[in-house]
């Protein structure tokens, strides 16, 4: 079944490619589209309160919410910053551990300066689930190994499976005190644009399907196929949805 929406997604994905090279003010709209989108969607999936308007007028006129709190705007605009790297470094295929560090620094700054981009040297524990990420001392040869395998896994697996990897790997390894879940989500996308796939967006209203097929993928035995086929479908809605503005 899963082969069936990577095909589709394919499909979708060349009539994409009949449109480029974009017209520069088009490609602008398009990147600022999703920009909104991904950060509204990735920050609402971690309790952050401000609807996608608010998101918007926040990134967009730098105006501020009232009765919202202040750490929810500094989500906002440190993921919308984070956006400026993902596309920066969208246009090549290396992916270091640099550069996941980097998207985690860039989001978390302004929250946590101590620890943006920096790995946590304390255990943590994730709220409703029976996973324990590693002890604080395995992250760096764990963050290293998943570096140095990344150049194979992508020539081994279908983009979208090598993209939903990478944010599987990312949050089992849990290797910051906070934000893991918007730096794999990131790292995804990251791995997505650079092989030519439009940015995949997780709505809100998904949450339970999302963390609940993301919890298989981290049980004993793994069971990465609902999580696998969680995210070629929100990939797929995604293409979907970049065709319909580029054909509107």
């Amino acid at each position: 079944m899963i082969e069936n929406r990577l095909k589709r997604i394919d499909e979708l994905k060349a009539r994409i490619d009949d449109f480029r090279p974009l017209d520069k003010s088009l490609l602008k709209q398009v990147k600022e589209y999703f920009r909104i989108g991904l950060t509204f969607s990735s920050n609402a999936l971690e309790g952050n309160s401000l609807t996608e308007t608010e998101t918007k007028v926040i990134i967009e006129d730098g105006i501020t919410i009232g009765g919202k709190s202040l750490k929810d705007h500094y989500e906002a605009i440190g993921h919308s910053e984070a956006c400026d790297v993902l596309y920066r470094l969208a246009g090549n295929k290396e992916i270091s551990e640099k550069h996941i560090k980097d998207l985690h620094r860039v989001f978390f700054f302004r929250i946590d300066r101590k620890n943006a981009g920096k790995y946590r040297k304390q255990r943590v524990l994730i709220t409703g689930s029976e996973f324990l990420p590693p002890s604080p001392d395995k992250i760096p040869g764990l963050m290293k190994s998943l570096a140095q395998e990344i150049p194979t896994l992508r020539t081994k697996f279908h983009p979208v499976r090598f993209a939903a990897l990478l944010h599987r790997e990312l949050v089992t390894i849990h290797p910051f005190l906070d934000g893991n879940g918007r730096t794999a989500r990131l790292l995804m996308n990251l791995a997505l644009l650079q092989d030519g796939y439009p940015i995949a967006i997780i709505p809100p209203v998904l949450r339970t399907e999302y963390l609940d097929t993301l919890r298989k993928s981290q049980k004993t035995p793994r069971d990465d196929r609902s999580f696998f086929h969680f995210i070629a479908s929100v990939c797929h809605e995604s293409t979907k949805e970049y065709l319909r503005l580029l054909e509107g």
